[in-house]
């Protein structure tokens, strides 16, 4: 399906301030970036770079006073994710070095301490894919998805206590639980067709070997624990250990963010 996915992003500043913006959407797997377009008003120079993870990043400063950022691309997607019910876990000495990182614990999943609850949830699974799969039906299962009942702080813990949360707090809870089991997981953060209601979106990947049960050649696989079947037409715009790395606004003095509109629309095809 060919897509049209944006985002504007109106700003308040006080005086200039600093911001680095992550808000470029990246070609890989399933997708492809036919076209771009990005806007700023007024008009200010722009420095772009790719952090650890790859993410395109904008660097600038905002003047001050009002600041609008609009960003657009027409976009190539899979109608399907890849499912591969029975891919192998990867022993931790396999994994490639850049995975690593993955499996440590980060600031808001603590996945050295969801150790004994991911075992409950997984039962005698086979380890791998059938394990994440259990993982991402107990979290859908187990947790309400309520605006309004988690802010920057909440972690996976506050999810496992409180058993509510928004997409942010599904995809933490998923990766603790899969990092507790030594399986790499990583969050995503980008745009999903159909979302209702529309927003930026995060879902949750995991390294496991292919579906030929080897481990040699491993490979991302998405998960999404807010939706009950497994969707494609996705658009990734950044990847992290958790959400503070995967912030697509981060600023540096006094600036308000107004209003933030999102869009996915089907174009038709050329």
């Amino acid at each position: 399906m060919r897509l049209e996915t944006g985002c504007q992003i109106n700003f308040e500043a006080d005086e200039p301030t600093p911001l680095i913006l992550m808000l470029r959407p990246r070609s890989g797997l399933g997708r492809w970036i036919v076209q771009e377009e990005y806007e700023l008003e007024p008009p200010v120079p722009v420095v772009e770079y790719a952090d650890s993870y790859g993410n395109l990043c904008q660097r600038l400063v905002a003047p001050q006073g009002a600041f609008r950022v609009r960003t657009s691309a027409c976009v190539e997607t899979a109608d399907a994710i890849d499912v591969q019910p029975g891919a192998p876990f990867i022993p931790v000495e396999h994994l490639p070095d850049s995975v690593l990182q993955f499996v440590l614990p980060s600031r808001y999943c603590q996945s050295d301490l969801v150790g004994d609850l991911a075992l409950t949830i997984v039962g005698d699974a086979a380890p791998g894919y059938d394990q994440v799969e259990a993982i991402r039906h107990w979290v859908h299962t187990q947790i309400s998805y309520q605006y309004g009942t988690s802010n920057a702080s909440t972690s996976a813990l506050d999810a496992i206590e409180t058993h509510v949360g928004v997409c942010r707090d599904f995809a933490h809870l998923g990766i603790a639980l899969c990092r507790s089991l030594n399986i790499p997981a990583r969050m995503v953060v980008g745009y999903l067709h159909g979302l209702k209601p529309m927003d930026l979106h995060a879902w949750f990947e995991v390294f496991l070997g292919g579906g030929d049960g080897s481990f040699v050649a491993g490979r991302w696989y998405t998960f999404d624990a807010t939706q009950a079947e497994a969707r494609g037409n996705r658009v990734a715009i950044a990847y992290g250990r958790d959400a503070a790395d995967v912030a697509l606004a981060t600023q540096f003095g006094p600036i308000q963010l107004l209003a933030m509109q999102v869009w996915v629309t089907q174009l038709e095809p050329p």
